[in-house]
């Protein structure tokens, strides 16, 4: 341990200079560094857009599920497809019969 009584009489320290030539090998390597990581960022972007396409290709040879609802309380799934399935509190012929 350094006796803080030596450091009375000194006046505060200018850290000791660098040379050049290790300031300046230092910032080549933070430019690679640099562009590596930008490199990155943009196959990163490019990969996220990929995965984004690619989901949507696979998605789209699925059916889409619409559902339609009247005001009646009649639920009308797949309506015009596979048959007019209806689900829902009363049917359609039920509801026309209290009319």
């Amino acid at each position: 341990m350094a006796n803080c009584e030596s450091c009375k009489g000194k006046e505060a320290h200018a850290p000791e200079s660098v040379p050049y030539i290790v300031h300046e090998s230092s910032m080549a390597r933070m430019e690679r560094q640099i562009k590596r990581l930008w490199i990155a960022l943009i196959v990163a972007v490019c990969m996220l857009f990929a995965s984004n396409f690619g989901w949507m290709i696979y998605e789209s040879q699925f059916e889409t599920i619409t559902y339609e609802q009247d005001g009646e309380g009649i639920n009308n799934v797949n309506y015009g497809e596979q048959g007019d399935l209806n689900n829902g509190a009363e049917s359609e012929n039920q509801a026309q019969e209290e009319k």
